[in-house]
């Protein structure tokens, strides 16, 4: 038996860039650049900034991408093979990716025949020319030269032939690298293997050309797709975090690389030794910086990847994790979930809190707490999704919930006048530490100004809600059948930053009045922040 070194798979990143494309995914220049750093600390090996002529930002970007201390990954400029009729030295296109100061230029051209003929409408010999010219231009200029063979699967099954032609055009170039890509992202695992085994034996490839896979989701099959790419052969995966991109987005680096690293048997390795366990982390990152909700059901990094709701499911992997977990939620910067719900045992609440609230043996109080919680789930609570909430609950019927206020009333003004925006006020009462505290404020719709009458009454007793900043507010009707008159649930995201920490929480709400649901919401966060933070004194 030979102790064979695993492969490096070569991770290219084009969030910035291919990421971009997709619906709602906007990053500013700095969000660009602080992304850029955050990959090089993985051990991204390629970072695909953008085209340097489309757009200011991207032209801002390659200025100012060189000023930054990259330790590992190299910056790629993307652009579009020569214009036909010209030579690549007059196209202005060409020019930018020569001058934009990235060691590598990707040049994406045409491989299915469908696309020269009817898309470009150009002679395919043309197209050849127009690819050949487009490398060794870039390649005489002095940088590396990698080729993004576009559609290349489907024109690979339509014209095999003039595929390979397409390749041999770009080898001729210069070209170091081979990207197939499914742009369409309608090719199946079996195609994709099928057909990089038939170029390996096609064209003569030298020692200093390797392949590469850009796969799209289409199918749902990009991550798989991108798998059976590097089995075939292919020692580049290019991709974006969290799967961003175009239509249904690219494969997903973070899937692939988890995959790669930890189910491999060996055989692969990529980023750097350490990094696996930063994936939830950069996961995060980038969904922040776009302002992206998270996806809750993301492999190996989603909130959800290791929840465990069933009772059944909670009891078994509190003995032997691995039996419901494929693998260590901790080896990927995750860590395990157990949800509460109406579907919930009793092992559920002795594995999510019974040690903090020293409930673990006491099977009586499990039973109480998981009767509430059927009950108010019922009336349409949902408490996996505000764990906030549920501490809460446990505090109320356990008897040690604090009260830090008593409201005498609140009440909302809204005045909205023809052809003006409306305006809105909100008046809180509260007796707080025996003081009375009645306090007006305005806000942009009754939620912001009931907030923020409540913070005006509450700060001067409890400074620490200061630190409390709302992050999401999401609403959904629980019965619609009721119309306009149905119930709603509130669940609002906090962000805590304390002691120079950082937590999320989540909070619920549920009534027919979105207001009063909003006020449960609010004041739940609140007042969990302050029995956490006085029971710290």
């Amino acid at each position: 038996m030979t102790n064979q070194q695993p492969t490096h798979v070569e991770i290219y990143d084009t969030t910035l860039r291919d990421g971009t494309q997709g619906q709602d995914v906007n990053l500013s220049l700095v969000d660009k650049l602080k992304i850029t750093e955050h990959l090089d600390t993985l051990g991204v090996d390629y970072i695909e900034g953008g085209y340097p002529l489309s757009n200011p930002k991207d032209v801002a970007y390659f200025q100012q991408v060189q000023e930054l201390k990259l330790k590992h990954a190299k910056v790629c400029a993307f652009g579009m093979t020569r214009r036909r009729g010209i030579t690549a030295a007059q196209d202005v296109g060409m020019q930018s990716l020569v001058n934009s100061g990235a060691p590598i230029v990707t040049i994406v051209g045409k491989t299915w025949d469908l696309h020269v003929d009817e898309v470009l409408r150009v002679s395919r010999e043309e197209n050849l020319e127009m690819i050949r010219d487009s490398v060794a231009f870039c390649k005489q200029s002095g940088v590396e030269v990698f080729y993004d063979a576009e559609h290349f699967f489907d024109g690979f099954f339509a014209n095999e032939a003039y595929a390979l032609q397409t390749l041999q055009a770009a080898l001729d170039g210069g070209a170091t690298r081979l990207i197939f890509c499914d742009t369409n992202g309608g090719s199946l695992p079996s195609r994709i293997m099928q057909t990089i085994k038939k170029i390996q034996t096609s064209l003569n490839l030298g020692s200093d050309v390797k392949l590469g896979i850009h796969t799209h989701n289409d199918s749902g099959l990009a991550v798989a797709n991108s798998l059976v790419g590097v089995e075939a052969g292919c020692i580049q995966v290019q991709g974006t975090i969290n799967g961003l991109g175009e239509r249904t987005g690219n494969a997903d680096l973070l899937t692939v690389a988890a995959n790669l690293r930890l189910k491999s048997s060996g055989r692969f390795t990529c980023l750097f030794e350490n990094a696996l366990t930063k994936l939830t982390e950069t996961s995060r990152y980038v969904y922040e910086l776009a302002n992206l909700t998270p996806v809750s059901g993301q492999p190996y990094v989603g909130s959800g990847a290791f929840a465990h709701k069933g009772g059944m499911h909670v009891h078994a992997v509190q003995r032997v994790p691995h039996s419901y977990e494929h693998v260590n939620p901790e080896s990927v910067g995750n860590s395990r979930r157990i949800l509460v719900s109406e579907l919930s045992g009793a092992s559920n609440i002795a594995a999510t809190l019974g040690k903090k609230f020293n409930i673990a043996d006491n099977k009586e109080m499990q039973r109480k707490v998981l009767e509430k919680i059927q009950d108010l789930e019922h009336q349409g609570y949902q408490f996996e999704a505000a764990q906030a909430s549920f501490e809460l609950l446990l505090h109320d019927l356990m008897g040690t919930k604090k009260t830090f206020w008593d409201l005498d009333h609140y009440r909302c003004v809204i005045l909205k006048r023809d052809q003006e925006q409306s305006s809105t006020e909100a008046i809180v009462k509260l007796q707080v530490e025996g003081k009375i505290e009645h306090n007006v404020a305005e806000g942009d719709g009754p939620v912001n100004a009931l907030d923020a009458a409540l913070r005006k009454s509450l700060l001067p007793h409890y400074p620490q809600i200061a630190n409390v900043h709302l992050e999401d507010y999401k609403v959904r009707v629980v019965n619609p059948t009721a119309e306009s008159a149905a119930k709603v649930r509130v669940v609002i995201t906090f962000r805590i930053e304390h002691n120079g920490k950082r937590e999320t929480i989540s909070t619920i709400g549920v009534n027919e009045n979105i207001v009063d649901a909003s006020w449960q919401a609010i004041t739940d966060a609140l007042t969990y922040h302050l029995m956490e933070t006085t029971a710290e004194v």
